[in-house]
């Protein structure tokens, strides 16, 4: 059984709530700087260029290749 009065239970629960909402403001604070995406793409700007420029090459070699097979292509 409880043997603690309401008022003190009633101050840890506002204590607690408190605590709750400041964890939980941090946590939108952390998420808002790590989902910034304007801070990403500065951030990661070469190495995604790079990835884009590979895959469009690849994809342009599967593209060119669908359309000149290399047993087609004589002077080549």
């Amino acid at each position: 059984m409880n043997t603690l009065p309401p008022e003190i239970l009633e101050v840890r629960a506002a204590e607690q709530r408190r605590e709750l909402h400041g964890s939980v403001e941090e946590l939108r604070q952390v998420l808002r700087r790590r989902l910034d995406v304007k801070a990403n793409a500065r951030k990661h700007l070469l190495p995604a260029a790079g990835l884009m420029a590979v895959v469009g090459l690849g994809i342009g070699y599967g593209v060119t290749s669908f359309f000149y097979p290399s047993s087609s292509v004589s002077g080549l």
